[in-house]
């Protein structure tokens, strides 16, 4: 089936079901980090703290080539099923981990959630490649735009929300139920079930069958060695510079095992009859250049988003609710750069324009960041985070779109999911990367005006300012924070002129319409647009 030969009806409904499992699946990445600092009291699970996130990355980004390929092979619907089926078990099973001790195999509470965790994440990283590609199926290129700016919308509203609804639970939530008492952290992951079993049954009973195009074989060998490639790589970059020193046995060899991995992945695609990640596609200039540039500005946008919070609760001295509160501009920002260029890139056919508007606009919201410093007032702070947003909302569907016009409906899957993958890794190498420059210079900083502090005995004692159990930091202390974090600011701007670099290099073809003429009469609701034209 082509894009024209789904009614209106159809393509409303499966939006609506996959828009569902979409906001679940982004949301899911925030309003987690609320509660971890209760579920890591009620579990004991200090020392795997930052597995619990660690196992969710590493099995999302690899699911995200691997379910693009298997919805080329075998169809979205079939790909998208399994998805929230693993998603809503993942859960489920979160949910429930520890309410009945320690389990054969599965060990402690924490480590049972860190394990269901994981099934998440191949639920939620099939999720969003597979959203996507749908969208690639239901309309043709020059339609997806405000769609796509749709979902750039939804996941900007869960970055929003997550945090609020994660912390509401978690402080309210705590429920007696036949005699049994649900802590209401728990809820966090339970609020998944519901609006995922609506979701699922949109999909099974509406969502129409869609033809696949491509032919082939599942490639196990590429699979297996895009593991042993990604799952090195994500964890050098997890545990440099916060586990262990960046030069260490470990990290050094993780790195090395993440290469020997690529090139053998390399070798082996080369004669593989259908590979998980074609690398002919490379040979395409806008395949390339627009994923070097996603990369990029992911990189550049984590390295902003994650330290702000920072920012203003050890550098300003606000609590973690307010903090929460102060990243509102950036979300509304984002969410309508994203819908509003999604709109004109329908209506112009043309994406190169935002894609500039989009890194010129980032780099001046980064740039003005740079400027701030302890004394900037919540209005001034609130007013550069909106222009940040402004720019960045545009890139969360543009690229995706390039892409997918540039490429045949049979590659529609590996195309979309590419796009993707790098932007998770990027966003994952812009966090290590700066928060090891964070880190050498708070350090430094700190050492020298109070001897034996650092980043994680800063971080403890910030916490006991904002609950009141000790003094504010002092001013000269502030200060060195800040000026520490704008630092950081300022370079990640280099990263967003080499993103710049790579969107001049990206070429631009008309984004194609739905085709003109008459349409098979099975396609046409009555009364449609599609039926008048």
């Amino acid at each position: 089936m082509t894009a024209a030969h789904f009614t209106p009806t159809e393509r409303r409904i499966t939006i609506i079901g996959v828009m569902i499992v979409f906001l679940l699946s982004s949301l899911d990445q925030t309003i987690v980090a609320t509660a971890m600092p209760r579920i890591i009291s009620e579990l004991n699970g200090l020392a795997l703290y930052a597995w619990v996130t660690t196992s969710y990355l590493l099995t999302s980004t690899i699911a995200v080539p691997i379910c693009g390929k298997l919805g080329d092979l075998f169809g979205r619907k079939p790909v998208l099923v399994a998805s929230i089926a693993f998603f809503l078990v993942g859960s489920w099973l979160a949910g429930l981990s520890g309410e009945f001790g320690d389990l054969p195999l599965l060990g402690g509470g924490m480590t049972q959630l860190i394990i269901f965790r994981a099934i998440q994440g191949i639920g939620g990283g099939g999720l969003f490649t597979t959203a996507f590609a749908i969208i690639g199926e239901l309309y043709p290129p020059r339609e997806r735009g405000k769609i796509g700016g749709l979902f750039g919308a939804v996941f900007g509203l869960s970055s929003t929300v997550g945090p609020l609804v994660g912390g509401y639970f978690t402080d309210h939530g705590t429920v007696e139920l036949l005699g049994h008492v649900i802590a209401g952290w728990r809820w966090v992951f339970y609020v998944n079930l519901p609006l995922g079993m609506l979701a699922l049954f949109l999909v099974l009973v509406e969502m129409p069958k869609m033809s696949h195009q491509a032919k082939g074989k599942i490639d196990f060998i590429g699979a297996a060695l895009i593991i042993v490639c990604i799952v090195p790589l994500l964890l050098a970059l997890t545990f440099g510079g916060h586990m262990r020193p960046w030069d260490s046995p470990l990290v050094l060899g993780l790195f090395a095992m993440a290469a020997v991995g690529l090139v053998l992945y390399i070798v082996a695609e080369k004669y593989a009859s259908d590979p998980i990640l074609p690398l002919s596609l490379f040979n395409n200039r806008i395949f390339t250049t627009a994923n070097i540039a996603g990369f990029l500005i992911s990189m550049s946008f984590m390295s902003t988003a994650t330290f702000l919070p920072l920012f203003m609760q050890a550098g300003q001295g606000v609590n973690a609710t307010v903090s929460g509160l102060a990243t509102l501009p950036l979300m509304v920002g984002l969410m309508g750069g994203a819908i509003v260029a999604g709109r004109l890139v329908t209506k112009t056919g043309r994406y190169k324009p935002f894609m500039l508007f989009g890194v010129v606009t980032t780099f001046i919201g980064i740039f003005l960041l740079s400027y701030m410093d302890a004394d900037t007032s919540r209005l001034d702070l609130g007013w550069r985070m909106f222009v940040l947003g402004l720019g960045l909302g545009p890139g969360q569907s543009v690229f995706n779109i390039a892409i997918q016009n540039a490429l045949p409906m049979s590659q529609l899957g590996v195309g979309t999911s590419s796009n993707q993958f790098f932007r998770q890794i990027g966003a994952t190498i812009g966090v290590a990367v700066f928060g090891t420059i964070l880190t050498n210079a708070l350090n430094a900083g700190l050492g020298q005006i109070m001897p034996g502090m650092d980043v994680g005995k800063l971080q403890a004692l910030t916490v006991q300012v904002n609950t009141g159990a000790a003094p504010a930091l002092p001013e000269h202390v502030r200060n060195i924070i800040t000026g520490a974090i704008t630092h950081t600011f300022t370079l990640s701007l280099i990263v967003v002129t080499c993103a710049m670099v790579a969107i001049l290099m990206i070429p631009e073809i008309p984004l194609k319409s739905r085709p003109k003429g008459p349409q098979p009469e099975a396609a046409l609701a009555p009364g449609s647009e599609e039926a008048k034209a």
